[in-house]
């Protein structure tokens, strides 16, 4: 599926999920494993930029949970119903009736993920399944624009803006925890001391899907590509130096971060908070257009 499409793929995408007023009988949702594979990436590829962060994983470990770090939950004979299950709780399709049965196994298997996330109109309802049982939550955010790119940027890229190279993790490493700590609230290091955390952004830095650019050894704009899958990459972490903000960094650089995108034959993708008016303005000045709505519920 080409750029043009993928963005094209998504119009009416909304109500296609629900499959219609239908109500399915289901028995429980179900495990699947690698002989489901060929099914579950025909499914994710037909809502590529939703499922780009589940479809990433799936291309390259399968659904054996180890390799995956989480599980494929199935609903139907179709797979009328997915649902990741891993450091989040990711729903991908389904009626309600499925929601239900994710909903049912969650429950039982006890919650170990730290947030619910997906399609809006998945992840609500699903949530209000779950809600008697695992709230409170830290926080609900039910308005997140999905937006895409499927082209080059429309404005110029800062060219200072590039891969940050292993041996500055050091240099980057604050900044990706004051955009963590500003953005969802805590502070990422958590309780190891920012061990796990300086892994996870260290992994990102290794294979050279964390940008940056650099002024006096310090980091003043930063942006990752999250999730890489075939047909999408999802840009997340973007964040301006607050003493630099308001002087274009964050339009250039994510530009520059789409522009490499694009240059692999990616769609470049995002999702922001319904109420970042700034940031949603600066998305759309690089060409970026709603397809959808994303929402997130933090543990």
């Amino acid at each position: 599926m080409n750029r043009g499409k993928i963005a094209q793929a998504h119009v009416g995408r909304a109500s296609a999920i629900w499959h219609g007023e239908k109500v399915l009988r289901v028995a429980g949702a179900r495990l699947l494993d690698d002989r489901d594979r060929g099914g579950v990436r025909a499914a994710l590829e037909a809502d590529p930029v939703a499922a780009c962060m589940v479809a990433a994983r799936v291309e390259v470990a399968g659904l054996d949970p180890w390799r995956l770090g989480g599980e494929i939950w199935a609903v139907g004979s179709r797979l009328d119903g997915l649902c990741f299950s891993g450091a989040n709780l990711v729903p991908l399709r389904g009626q309600r009736s499925a929601l239900r049965s994710f909903a049912d196994r969650a429950r039982r298997q006890g919650r170990s993920c730290s947030s619910l996330v997906g399609r809006a109109e998945l992840v609500l309802p699903l949530w209000n399944e779950l809600a008697p049982m695992w709230a409170p939550a830290r926080e609900v955010r039910p308005d997140q624009p999905l937006m895409v790119l499927a082209g080059p940027p429309a404005v110029t890229p800062d060219p200072a803006v590039r891969a940050v190279r292993p041996g500055e993790l050091d240099r980057y490493l604050p900044a990706a925890i004051a955009m963590f700590t500003e953005e969802v609230g805590i502070d990422p290091r958590g309780s190891d001391g920012g061990a796990g955390y300086r892994s996870r952004v260290g992994e990102l830095v290794s294979v050279g899907r964390a940008f940056a650019r650099f002024e006096d050894g310090e980091v003043v704009f930063k942006a990752e590509i999250g999730a890489l899958s075939s047909q999408v990459g999802q840009i997340q972490g973007v964040w301006v130096h607050p003493e630099r903000r308001g002087r274009g960094l964050g339009t250039a650089g994510t530009a520059a971060v789409a522009e490499r995108l694009a240059a692999l034959g990616r769609v470049s993708s995002l999702y922001v908070n319904g109420y970042n008016h700034v940031a949603r303005a600066v998305y759309e000045r690089i060409g970026f257009t709603q397809i959808g709505s994303f929402a997130t519920v933090l543990f």
